[in-house]
Formats: C-alpha cells, structure tokens, sequence
C-alpha cells in the first residue's frame, strides 16, 4: 500500500464514489446546525413532497414524533424507528379545531427520495464525536461509516468496530435512526447492524448476484453493491429485521447471498403462479440462515402479491418448531402472526373460507391419508423445507401384490392444495438423478454452497485428521484361548 494513502484519502475516494453513484455530499462541519440533534434537518423537507396528498400538519407531527422516542433502550428506540422507516408513522394532528389522523411516510419506496453522504458529521451527547461518514436518505442518518487508514499497519476493522461500539455508548441519539454500520479500512469492508457483534459483520461480495468472483472483494464492489441507490432501498425495505423474544432483541442485515437469491425467488414465484406453479429449488447450505430467507421471501412477496396466503411444511416436528419460531421471532416485519396447525383438521379450519393472508405451519405427515381439497384458491404458495428429501411421488400406483392405490406424498399435498404454487428450500445438494424433485419444484433458483459458503464465513469449516489408534495387542495364542 503507498504511504501516503491514508484514511482522509480512503475517505475522499469513497466520497467521490457515493458521488458517482448520485449522492449529494457535504462536509459536515461547513453546516450551520444543532450539534445535538443527528438529523439532517435540511433534507427533510423531501417529507412534504413525498406525502404531498396529506396535511403539512401531519408532517410537522411526525417530525416532532420521530425526534422524541421516550424512554427505552437503544434496541427498543431503533426497533420503533424501523418499523416507521419501513411502514410509516401513523399520527394523530389538529388542524381547524379538529383531530384528525393519518399515515405519513418516511420513505417512498416507489418514488424519489433524497440522498445524501457527509463526511465529518459530528455529534454531541455524552461526548463530542464525529464520525468519518454518515449516509443520510430523506434527513435520516441510517448508515455510519468508520474507516481505518489503509497503510497503517497498526489498526484494521476490529478498531473500527470498537470505535463503531463506542459510539453507540457516547452519542447513543445517531444509533436511534441506525439501518447498519459499515467498518472499513479498504482491504476488507463489512456491514453489521447495532446488536451484531464483530464476527456477525458480513463482507458484500458482488454487485449483480454473481458467485464467481467472491472469494475476494474490494471495497468498490462492497460500497457499490449495496449503496446503488434502487438496491439501498430495498435492502432498506426488505432485508432488516428485528428477530424479537421475550427476552432479546436481535437487528439481522440479510447477507448478499439472501438479497440476490431471495429477489430471484420472488421473480420466479410470480412467474409460476401465471404458468406451471414450480418456482423452483432454493438451495443454500445449512448454516446460511436459510430460515431468514425464506422470512424476507415472504415478507417481499406478501407486498407484491395481493395478500397471498403461506403454508410452510416439514417432514420433522423439530424442523417445524424451528421454522415457527423463527417466523414468530420476526411477526412485527411480518406484520402477522404465524400459526401453527396442530392437526389436519385444524389446518382446514384456518384455511377455510379465507381469502387473504396467512402464514400456517404443518408437518407432511398431516396430509397421510387426506385427499381432499382444503383451498382452491391460486395464490396460496407452499414453501417446503428440505424438499429433496420429502415431498415426491406425484403419480398414483397399484401395489402388485394387493391391489391398492398407492398415493404419493407431493400428490396427497397437490390434492390439498390444488391450484397452490410450490417452491422448495434445502440445506444439503440434489441428485442430478433425482426427477421427483424437479417434478414436483421446478429447476434451481439460487445455489449457494458449502464452498463459498466457508469462503464468506457463514459455516465453519470441517476439517478431519486421520490417525491410527495405538492397540495393546494380546499374544495370539491368547486370543485362541
């Protein structure tokens, strides 16, 4: 690395690059503002044209709502904020003597929205810091940037993550508004959300869904494959979610390989639903947070489709409780409860006589000898777990010793579910000889294996040494004996 590309000049490079891409930059402390307050309060007059079909009333209260969040902890403030940024705020507003109520938008996910990148932004609370970049969308500073200098051997992105969690402690008012974090000192750059710990921050590896080229990444594909302004918004959207229990709260930044194969399965269902209904296989290998993905799967599609209805089925009850509660962690982004059936009868009275909506949980040992329809509706999707190994057998046969039909398990569901779309999910590769599955599923979607799964360090690897054990042997004639 040349000596004298330090961390102002990374920082000035990645400047010119949000430039390139059609951000608006500034230098923070050529702003005239209040130190106390992290909004860019410039930029939030793009929440009057974006709600231009409401009161300007209805505005000024939102803005006053989302600076006062009470009292709570950072996880809880940030958890409100992002279901404002992803669904609007609902407020409550007096005009003309009358209260009156309605949604305003933070965001417009389908229009224009105001982008803007500034260096140097400092805060001050408990102590006075500036942070090398915030990335601000419509006034909100949703991304902080620390880098490292790139020819200093002495510091990488471990301090900037301490620094990141620095922050967080002494200026915790920025972090309220917090989307993810980005450490950076060139050679590798990773983003993390504000209950990730260091090993949970993830590199971005490719601009356009490709696997080919990512066992390295520079820090252009890195900043270019998630801040492309159309891409950053969706992300926004569609790929962070609060994984909540009664306990913890858990902000989860979906990885590359989830946005890219989760937006091609969503592309593939829509297409299917028009056609034969096999939206394919979703191969991701275990230990890739595939049960996040078929999450945000169904969150896009519940959005792009007119409240379609979901059955997830597994062939083991503890895969079933895992996928459940999984689901349920996330009902808040869901913006529904998920329900588990108990029985098959219990499965046909959740779906009977519904016309919308819905994400129900069954085993495919419910479906045994049931043939009968439970819907005929054609937006029901059927997403199933560990699909290889599961539901096949399509056809109908005679046993040739007595005489009986036998009915396959993919036909009984079929039978069930007729007019359904049906999509698979697996951890583990198929057969090229297996036909049952792409019978039933359609062709593959998305393959992210164990090799590049290893290479971005979402499984560890598995390594086995040979060793020959050391054997008292008894005298042969012993062992005659």
């Amino acid at each position: 690395m040349i000596s004298f590309y330090n961390e102002e000049a990374y920082e000035n490079s990645l400047i010119e690059l949000f430039q390139n891409l059609g951000y608006q930059h500034y230098y923070g402390p050529d702003i005239e503002r209040d130190y106390t307050n992290p909004l860019f309060m410039d930029d939030l007059d793009v929440l009057y044209q974006i709600n231009n079909q409401i009161d300007k009333e209805a505005v000024d209260k939102a803005i006053e709502e989302i600076q006062d969040f009470g009292i709570g902890s950072l996880e809880d403030k940030n958890n409100k904020f992002m279901d404002y940024l992803q669904n609007g705020i609902n407020v409550t507003y007096w005009k003309d003597g009358e209260e009156k109520s309605t949604h305003v938008k933070l965001i417009d996910y389908e229009g224009s929205n105001r982008f803007t990148v500034i260096n140097q932004w400092t805060v001050e609370e408990i102590e006075v810091k500036r942070p090398d970049i915030v990335v601000f969308v419509n006034g909100f500073p949703l991304v902080v940037c620390e880098l490292k200098s790139p020819a200093r051997e002495d510091t990488d992105t471990s301090e900037a993550y301490n620094q990141l969690k620095k922050y967080m402690q002494v200026i915790p008012t920025l972090f309220n508004y917090n989307a993810f974090c980005v450490m950076s000192d060139m050679s590798i750059s990773k983003a993390g959300t504000i209950t990730a710990s260091e090993d949970r921050f993830m590199e971005w590896k490719t601009t356009d869904g490709s696997y080919e080229t990512t066992q390295w990444a520079d820090f252009r594909t890195f900043f270019e494959g998630i801040f492309v302004k159309e891409r950053f918004i969706d992300i926004l959207k569609n790929f962070i979610v609060f994984s909540n229990d009664s306990v913890t709260k858990t902000k989860i930044l979906g990885a590359y390989h989830q946005y890219f194969a989760v937006n091609k399965a969503v592309t593939s269902t829509v297409k299917a639903i028009k056609s034969d209904h096999k939206a394919g296989v979703f191969w991701h290998t275990q230990g890739s947070g595939k049960s996040l993905s078929m999450v945000f799967y169904v969150n896009k599609l519940q959005q792009i489709l007119e409240s379609p209805t979901f059955v997830v089925i597994t062939d083991r009850n503890d895969l079933d409780g895992q996928l459940f509660s999984q689901f349920s962690k996330c009902s808040s982004f869901l913006r529904q409860t998920p329900k588990q059936a108990t029985s098959m009868k219990n499965l046909k009275d959740l779906l009977k006589d519904r016309k919308a909506n819905g994400i129900f949980f069954s085993t495919m040992q419910k479906f045994d000898n049931y043939d009968e329809s439970l819907t005929d509706r054609d937006d029901v999707i059927v997403i199933s777990d560990e699909a290889h190994r599961s539901q096949y057998g399509l056809e109908e046969t005679v046993d040739p010793n007595t005489g009986e039909i036998r009915i396959g398990a993919a036909r009984r569901i079929h039978n069930a579910l007729p007019n359904a779309t049906f999509i698979g999910f697996t951890g583990t590769p198929i057969s090229r000889a297996d036909k049952n599955t792409r019978e039933v599923f359609g062709d593959y979607i998305d393959i992210y294996d164990m090799t590049q799964s290893v290479e971005d360090g979402a499984t560890v690897p598995i390594s086995y040494e040979s060793t020959f054990p050391k054997l008292n042997h008894l005298p042969y004639t012993k062992i005659l004996t």
